[in-house]
């Protein structure tokens, strides 16, 4: 019998399946349908989309924040395997100035599954004719791209997946 041989580089990479729970209540879709073409197009990695119901973006897994933009309509958590998550509330939300957001987190925070990351005003992001549709992206940080499954429907935050991984570290 022969055995199977691995090289020194297979040997390094394991795979890690994470489960990534819904940060905002609402309808998720597929990302195609952002209509946005850096993010329907996937430039900015894979992932889903939700339509919220609610005001609230709380964290889908524990992890730290590894940076929120200046606006506060967008964060990026990292999850202990390194994998980082871009959550984004709505499309073109920068042009608010950080008006409709409000902040409960600063980067280094560590956080836990659920805590409240951003809390947003709705009625402002449709007001100002914004939409409120938030593409959740895996980022395209690792060496080997991770596998990406992303689940649709209707979700509550904090309860329901909407993106699994198969990260390879």
């Amino acid at each position: 019998m022969f055995s199977k041989w691995k090289s020194k580089k297979e040997e390094q990479h394991t795979e890690q399946q994470i489960e990534i729970m819904a940060p905002v209540s609402g309808q998720a879709l597929p990302l195609a349908e952002v209509p946005d073409e850096t993010f329907a197009g996937g430039h900015m990695g894979s992932g889903v989309a939700i339509k919220p119901a609610e005001g609230i973006l709380k964290a889908p897994f524990d992890g730290t924040v590894a940076h929120i933009v200046k606006t506060n309509h967008a964060l990026i958590l990292e999850h202990p395997s390194g994998l980082q998550l871009l959550l984004h509330i709505g499309i073109d939300t920068v042009s608010l100035k950080g008006s409709a957001f409000v902040s409960r987190v600063q980067t280094g925070d560590r956080v836990t599954a659920g805590e409240t990351l951003i809390e947003f005003d709705l009625e402002a992001i449709h007001a100002a004719g914004l939409q409120s549709i938030s593409p959740i992206i895996v980022t395209l940080t690792e060496e080997i791209p991770p596998e990406v499954v992303s689940l649709y429907g209707q979700v509550t935050a904090g309860q329901d997946p909407v993106l699994r991984v198969a990260s390879k570290q």
